[in-house]
């Protein structure tokens, strides 16, 4: 890739912007995104740390704004994102690693974070012949868990995720962390469930539940592409409706005093055994 000095106007195009007190408006609205409310209004959400925005470039997702801490050591991947953020037309802004911190929650003097723009979360926008496997999560309310179940998505080549009823918020900082980079790669759709199965019956699509009403063994099942791997609220698990209106059915043994899985769990358990399926 050519440098910085080879691009005509690109070097200017790279001039950092500089803060210097924790009152200024930029580090506020960078604060505000870690609320939901203000990340909704602004359709905006932060990203931290150099890995995880060196995953997002490396899935073509840059910052609109790139913030990174004034005295840090030299870094080619941090070098790196800033051209690529110039490129684009983003903001770099340069400020003390206090201030930062302040921001990302990570006393780091390399720590970068980045602002992005929020994907369309729609499900028209899913293209469901594009991948085998789909995970779908209703009414998932611990971020980790949403954040583990994006992981196991690129981890299985799934389409996406697609988050059912009032589910934790893809978007928030505990969430994006817990993906480690796969909210970046993995499509996200948000919807109720009559409008989701109205969609997924418009066409090709098997819903698989686990499950102990009526289920058959997770080993061996019946399972076809593209299949949507759906699991339920941690603590409550899948309204028995919903579970009746799956095309299958599935149990997994539990050997020990567990009752059940983490939802979480569960749902790469059962991904991993449908993937071998049918491959």
């Amino acid at each position: 890739m050519a440098s910085a000095k080879t691009e005509p106007g690109l070097q200017q195009a790279m001039t950092r912007r500089q803060i210097t007190g924790f009152s200024n408006p930029t580090v506020k609205f960078v604060r505000s995104l870690r609320d939901k409310k203000h990340r909704r209004q602004e359709r905006r959400f932060l990203a931290e740390g150099l890995r995880l925005l060196t995953d997002a470039r490396e899935a073509g997702h840059v910052p609109e704004l790139l913030l990174m801490a004034r005295g840090r050591e030299f870094h080619p991947l941090i070098e790196q994102l800033e051209r690529d953020v110039a490129r684009a037309g983003g903001e770099v802004v340069e400020m003390p690693a206090d201030i930062l911190a302040k921001i990302t929650g990570k006393d780091n003097p390399q720590a970068v974070a980045g602002v992005y723009e929020e994907f369309d979360t729609g499900l028209a926008r899913l293209d469901r012949a594009s991948a085998p496997i789909w995970l779908v999560a209703q009414a998932l309310r611990d971020p980790g868990n949403l954040g583990t179940m994006l992981r196991t998505g690129d981890a299985v080549g799934a389409g996406g995720l697609i988050l059912i009823d009032d589910c934790a918020d893809p978007f928030s900082v505990e969430a994006v962390r817990a993906s480690m980079g796969a909210v970046f790669t993995q499509a996200i759709a948000q919807a109720r469930w009559d409008e989701f199965i109205v969609w997924l019956r418009a066409g090709e699509g098997q819903l698989v539940a686990a499950s102990l009403r009526d289920a058959v063994p997770y080993r061996g099942a019946p399972y076809a592409g593209p299949c949507f791997v759906l699991v339920g609220n941690e603590s409550r698990g899948l309204p028995e409706d919903y579970e009746a209106q799956c095309d299958l059915r599935v149990t997994m043994p539990m050997r020990g005093r567990a009752d059940s899985l983490n939802a979480a769990v569960a749902g790469a358990v059962l991904a991993y055994e449908i993937l071998a399926s049918l491959e």
